[in-house]
């Protein structure tokens, strides 16, 4: 489990993250919802040690990750962020090895090498192993590096959980990719020591595929919960500006915006 207690970020004197405590459990989906400028992409960034909170602590199974040590976290913990672009041309096979630079020193080993091939054949991508990353779409980009962050903690942690944070990680991608990236999380959540945390904009998209959701709006926590909890038309309409028509039967939840 991630516990974020009371965090507070500041920029000079913009309050971007202001006293927010949320909770992340492991074998959910949990995703973070809020319109833009909402603080998302801050939260995330703060959550996995990228960003350091004026106030408040994370942990990570009880675990302040101000005392944890940048290698020891990355074997556990792997990022996508928004900004993913390479400038120089490699294999789409060693940007994917890129994920496994944690776990050694000058040459990879056999276990790394089985890592890339099995996160690369998940994704669906090891049919593009020996090509030149730059020629690939932006779609194709996006699930090479699917397969680059879930790489790098592809086999189960010895002392843990292990963390995964995906900041929008639909973008680019059509709409068949977006299912299929979300039903590989549901897939990789059989493995229940793996919490799941990401940033997405699409909010049936959130309604039917997460377990747990966070929904901020100018910087603050407005909502945490099950969707039913938090994607309700007062929500919507605070934090969007406009009121939904829910429908919830046996096949889920879907919001109308007229």
């Amino acid at each position: 489990m991630i516990q974020a207690n009371n965090i507070t970020y500041r920029i000079g004197s913009k309050t971007i993250l202001k006293n927010i405590s949320v909770n992340f459990e492991a074998g959910k989906i949990n995703l973070i919802l809020g319109p833009n400028g909402a603080g998302k992409s801050t939260l995330v960034k703060v959550i996995c040690n990228q960003l350091k909170p004026q106030e408040g602590s994370v942990f990570y199974e009880g675990i302040d990750i101000r005392k944890a040590s940048v290698a020891e976290l990355a074997k556990v913990r792997a990022v996508l962020s928004q900004n993913t672009e390479l400038a120089f041309p490699l294999k789409v096979k060693e940007v994917v090895m890129m994920g496994r630079y944690p776990h050694f020193s000058v040459n990879p080993t056999a276990k790394d090498e089985q890592a890339v091939e099995e996160a690369m054949h998940f994704f669906d991508v090891e049919g593009m192993a020996e090509r030149d990353y730059l020629t690939l779409s932006g779609g194709e980009k996006q699930r090479v590096h699917f397969a680059r962050v879930v790489s790098q903690i592809w086999y189960p942690s010895e002392n843990g959980c292990r963390y995964l944070f995906l900041d929008e990680p639909l973008t680019f991608l059509d709409v068949h990719y977006q299912f299929q990236f979300m039903h590989k999380l549901r897939e990789l959540l059989k493995q229940q020591d793996l919490v799941i945390v990401g940033v997405v904009h699409d909010l049936n998209l959130a309604a039917k595929f997460a377990d747990h959701l966070v929904l901020l709006n100018n910087g603050e926590l407005l909502s945490a919960g099950t969707k039913t909890e938090v994607l309700t038309q007062e929500n919507m309409k605070t934090a969007y500006r406009l009121e939904p028509v829910i429908h919830n039967d046996e096949r889920g939840m879907y919001l109308f915006f007229e």
